[in-house]
């Protein structure tokens, strides 16, 4: 199964860190960022694991619930996040999902036999509140994400689906965002009555923060 943007994400039944969760019913109304790294006590995942529990004020502020998965047991995940806390100086309180039979990471294509039989790569999700996949990326094992790209990726599809604009390139919350061709001039002055900068026919700017 190839698992594409739009898509609803499989659902699965799992034992975590914080108890089993049915994932569909976990999400509930929320978005989710659902990653997964190849194997606990190891560098990078422990520096990952770490810097998604200090974003948790950011996670939570755009509505966002991450959980993490790894082929490992939560009996390891549980011993594994005391050295999360102890080095990355955090507290880490989200779910991460034991699968060490590797049906959800085989479900969600985390496994890449190029780089392992085993270990899941560091995949990335973004889950909209509807169960449907918004977002993917994949990293290397030896790669640690980018957590602003994340944060980033997450405020531009919720400013998208709020706004009805499209975000260009290494656009940030307060910048101009484009207004889609689909939508006519005339209609743009109803929706955006603060105005438009029409660049070109098929692109036009608008500052969305004025509306």
């Amino acid at each position: 199964m190839t698992l594409l943007l739009g898509d609803i994400v499989p659902d699965f039944k799992a034992d975590t860190t914080t108890g089993p969760i049915s994932f569909h019913d976990w999400i509930g109304n929320n978005w989710a960022f659902f990653f997964s790294h190849p194997a606990d006590f190891t560098p990078v995942c422990t520096t990952e694991m770490g810097r998604t529990a200090q974003l948790a004020d950011q996670f939570a502020a755009r509505g966002v619930k991450p959980i993490g998965l790894s082929t490992d047991s939560v009996e390891e995940h549980l011993k594994w996040i005391e050295d999360v806390n102890d080095t990355q100086n955090t507290t880490l309180r989200f779910p991460i999902v034991a699968d060490p039979d590797f049906e959800i990471a085989k479900l969600y294509e985390m496994i890449h036999p190029g780089e392992s039989q085993t270990a899941a790569v560091r995949s990335v999700f973004i889950i909209d509140p509807d169960k449907k996949l918004r977002l993917s990326m994949t990293y290397p094992m030896s790669v640690g994400r980018n957590f602003d790209e994340i944060l980033r990726a997450i405020d531009a599809l919720q400013t998208g689906d709020a706004k009805g604009v499209a975000l260009p390139a290494d656009w940030r919350p307060g910048d101009r965002a484009i207004i889609p061709p689909s939508v006519s001039n005339a209609d743009a002055l109803v929706k955006f009555p603060q105005g438009f900068e029409e660049i070109r026919p098929y692109l036009r700017t608008v500052y969305i923060d004025e509306a």
